[in-house]
C-alpha cells in the first residue's frame, strides 16, 4: 500500500467527510481545515458518515494518490469529534483497518471522593 511507515506521520480528521470529496477537495481540507501541509508525504485520512468507506490521501515523489477502502460488513471504528485532527501510528493504522476500536480502549477512570 504505501512504501515505508516508519517516517511518515498519519493525521485522521475525526468527524464525517463527504466522500464525495477527491483529491483537489481533501488537499484543500487538509490545508485550511487542518492547517497541514497536503504535500508533506504524511497520509491524511477521512471517514464517512456511514463508516463504511474510508479515504487516504497523500503525497508521493510527483503527485497525489488517493487510497479508498470500502467495508462490505461492519463499521469501522472512528472518532466523531467534529473539525479535529488526531495523529496515529502505524500500529494503530493497521488495528484501524482492521476494525479494532482503540479509540475506547482503557478509557481514564474518574473518581470523585465524598468529604
Amino acid at each position: 500500500m504505501f512504501n515505508t511507515l516508519k517516517d511518515i506521520k498519519i493525521f485522521l480528521r475525526t468527524g464525517y467527510t463527504d466522500m464525495r470529496k477527491q483529491i483537489n477537495s481533501l488537499s484543500i481540507l487538509v490545508q485550511r481545515e487542518l492547517k497541514l501541509n497536503p504535500l508533506s508525504g504524511n497520509l491524511f485520512m477521512f471517514c464517512g458518515r456511514t463508516r463504511r468507506l474510508l479515504k487516504v490521501l497523500y503525497w508521493e515523489r510527483n503527485g497525489f494518490c488517493l487510497w479508498t477502502k470500502r467495508l462490505e460488513q461492519d463499521k469501522y471504528p472512528w472518532p466523531r469529534t467534529e473539525g479535529e485532527v488526531r495523529q496515529i501510528n502505524s500500529r494503530e493504522l493497521e488495528m484501524l483497518l482492521s476494525g479494532i476500536d482503540f479509540f475506547h480502549a482503557h478509557q481514564e477512570k474518574k473518581y470523585k471522593f465524598f468529604t
